[in-house]
């Protein structure tokens, strides 16, 4: 699925260290990149827009408990600025699709704020792969994009699981400007409503630990409150993977998701004429370095150059790539 990082971003960090599969047959890359609202519908399925979100919304290969968390998610978001979103307008193919074995399969989910709106979009997504090892990694997230209009911070959630004893959580509302040199900023989005008090409880767990990401491009997009952390049960009987999601991500999620709703995506906020020029350009560069870096290379080798293409480029006209 960030990447701000997308989530589909930090998907494609850990699938690149994770599954080692043989590409497909790969076929040449087209170079269209459609625009949002111009976007055709190639795909031979006669599913109908409700029959794909309601197969995203299945998110089906993962526990009761994260399954729960991420509808809900979903449905807050809906919920509380569905006026402010267009319906999705990707192809059936885009929507939901997979690698020519079956090995690999994913399900996107993207709406674009309406004109008036602050928001750009809120993309969600699923992605489900058998491991050559046995076993599988799934990789559920939620991000949503606000436009140069507002300053505000970007909401990003991922939840990414290669065995039933451990994932990685990365959960954050990624800064826009310099932290530095903007101390309000700061001030605004993290000190004052004390959002490192997330981490801090977090990690308060015996099976927490911090997370690292690979990548010195993503550990360097995120806040300083960002939650990326490891959890490992191993062979405990007194704690689950489930159990910890239930009762300390979901509540940490659910709050996070709130704040940035009230705070960022629904108060209204207008910036310069010179910020909001500053502020699309910093969005872009981030979104470019999202498809041509992580994307580019991990979805041929998933999905097989063909479905990669197919997907890449209508992502591209999303994220103004």
């Amino acid at each position: 699925m960030s990447l701000t990082k997308n989530p589909i971003a930090h998907m494609a960090t850990i699938l690149n260290s994770c599954c080692q599969f043989t590409p497909p047959c790969s076929t040449s890359t087209s170079r269209s990149y459609p625009a949002r609202s111009r976007v055709s519908c190639s795909d031979t399925s006669m599913s109908s827009d409700n029959e794909l979100r309601a197969k995203f919304m299945e998110f089906p290969y993962v526990s009761g408990p994260h399954r729960d968390l991420m509808v809900e998610l979903v449905s807050s978001v809906e919920n509380r600025v569905g006026s402010l979103l267009q319906p999705c307008t990707l192809p059936p193919g885009v929507q939901h699709f997979r690698n020519p074995t079956s090995t690999a399969q994913a399900s996107l989910h993207i709406r674009s704020g309406v004109f008036s709106s602050q928001i750009d979009f809120m993309l969600g997504a699923w992605i489900h792969c058998k491991l050559p090892s046995g076993g599988a990694l799934n990789i559920t997230s939620l991000s949503a994009y606000l436009r140069p209009a507002t300053d505000a911070p970007h909401f990003l959630m991922e939840l990414i699981q290669n065995s039933p004893t451990s994932l990685v959580l990365i959960l954050d509302l990624t800064p826009r400007k310099d932290l530095i040199a903007y101390p309000d900023y700061l001030k605004t989005y993290y000190e004052d409503p004390q959002l490192d008090k997330h981490r801090q409880r977090l990690q308060m767990l015996p099976e927490v630990s911090p997370y690292f990401s690979p990548s010195l491009y993503i550990r360097a997009v995120v806040s300083p409150t960002a939650i990326m952390v490891s959890i490992d049960v191993g062979t405990s009987e007194s704690a689950s993977i489930e159990g910890i999601i239930q009762d300390h991500i979901s509540p940490i999620a659910k709050e996070l998701l709130e704040f940035w709703l009230d705070t960022c995506a629904c108060l209204e906020k207008s910036v310069g004429e010179l910020e909001k020029v500053y502020l699309a350009e910093r969005d872009g560069i981030i979104k470019n370095k999202t498809i041509e870096i992580d994307l580019v290379s991990s979805f041929p080798r998933l999905f097989g150059q063909e479905v990669a293409n197919r997907v890449l480029n209508v992502l591209k006209g999303y994220y103004n790539a």
